[in-house]
């Protein structure tokens, strides 16, 4: 009998100090940044960014093809300009998860580097339907400044250059964070 006071004590402590922990976000109110930043997707030169993982056996691996997985760690800068500041880096992977070629399934953390976020990370996932002129995925989560973070990035691609699988895609990202 007295264990189980014990063990019903401990769950009811345990379970106080995890609802007081997440009261703490509950009423504070979300504050909205908004920012704008270039991807530097090169796949191909001196300074590739991204690069093909996996395929489908014996088929081409590249951007168009159904199936391939890419690894990337991408230059996230202020300007269209490859050699523009850095803010920050996109790491993960893209899959195209269409059977026409159409569409990349991101999942990425977005890495920033620049003095007012740095350390801090937005978590991304969705699709990418790059054959249209804006695209939206969900920013899932995020680190540091956003953590908790939630919102979403729109996409469009200003430089594409098929044959060599580079682009350079503007991201206009808003997120709500504690």
């Amino acid at each position: 009998m007295a264990t189980k006071i014990v063990i019903l004590s401990l769950m009811f402590f345990f379970t106080l100090a995890t609802s007081i922990e997440a009261s703490k976000y509950q009423f504070q109110k979300l504050k909205e940044t908004n920012m704008m930043f270039y991807m530097q997707d090169w796949e191909t030169g001196a300074n590739a960014t991204a690069t093909p993982v996996a395929g489908i056996p014996h088929k081409r691996w590249w951007i168009l093809g159904f199936g391939t997985i890419f690894a990337t760690d991408d230059k996230l800068t202020v300007a269209i300009e490859r050699n523009s500041s850095e803010v920050g880096r996109a790491h993960g992977i893209y899959v195209n998860s269409a059977l026409d070629g159409s569409d990349l399934h991101l999942l990425m953390s977005l890495v920033f580097t620049n003095k007012e976020y740095n350390g801090s990370t937005l978590e991304i996932q969705g699709a990418d339907r790059f054959y249209q002129k804006y695209r939206e995925v969900s920013v899932v989560s995020g680190t540091g400044i956003f953590r908790l973070a939630r919102g979403y990035a729109t996409l469009e691609t200003v430089y594409l250059d098929i044959p060599n699988s580079n682009a350079i895609i503007r991201w206009n990202v808003t997120v709500f964070h504690y």
